[in-house]
């Protein structure tokens, strides 16, 4: 599976580092190019190309939007992403993080869903903390969990192999509409980790 993900801030070049030690391709790209964030990983032994953002998605079989709701938006909204998988893992916080910009009716994965009728859109890793990526994804020996939304099953599928090649416990979560829920979830555990003090060494888990 060859993977871009757009995005090199903290959670993209994360999600490099983990898919970079599996045995799929991994190509990041951001703004500058991506060469910077590639450089760095490299000289930790991960394995990851750089390139523009055109052609990392021309030649990606599976998107990761790794990049804040706005900017999502506009990159989907500009980009051919007909028959792409296209992960959406943000949660769509206001400014202050203060509240979510969207919720009930709709979400952020949806919205991206609309602008890119073509594409096969799967919510996935929006509550995960960039800082467990630096380790093993896991807390107290267990896997992190990920939750996995989408309504086409193949793409699902696939992202869940992606997931659990990276090292995660999977869990669907149903159709897309339900990221209306994860992504308050993924909002709750900002607030847990943050502005309740308890740390970005927490994730959420579904037992049972």
């Amino acid at each position: 599976m060859n993977i871009a993900i757009i995005g090199t801030g903290n959670i993209g070049a994360g999600l490099a580092r983990v898919f970079g030690k599996t045995k799929h391709g991994v190509v990041v790209a951001d703004r500058e190019g991506g060469q910077s964030a590639a450089d760095k990983l490299k000289a930790e032994g991960v394995r990851v190309q750089a390139t523009d953002v055109a052609t990392a998605i021309k030649s990606a079989e599976t998107v990761i939007l790794a990049t804040p709701y706005g900017a999502s938006a506009t990159i989907v909204a500009e980009a051919d992403l007909n028959g792409k998988i296209v992960v959406d893992l943000s949660n769509p916080v206001t400014e202050d993080f203060s509240a979510l910009q969207l919720g009930h009716t709709t979400s952020a994965a949806e919205e991206i869903a609309r602008l890119a009728p073509g594409a096969k859109v799967v919510k996935a890793f929006n509550t995960v903390f960039a800082q467990h990526y630096a380790g093993d994804l896991k807390i107290g020996g267990a896997p992190i969990q990920t939750f996995v939304a989408s309504d086409d099953a193949e793409a699902k599928a696939t992202v869940t192999t992606l997931a659990t090649d990276a090292g995660f416990e999977v869990r669907d979560a149903g159709g897309l509409s339900n990221a209306r829920y994860l992504e308050p979830l993924g909002y709750m555990n900002i607030q847990f980790g943050y502005m309740l003090g308890q740390g970005a060494g927490i994730a959420p888990k579904w037992v049972g």
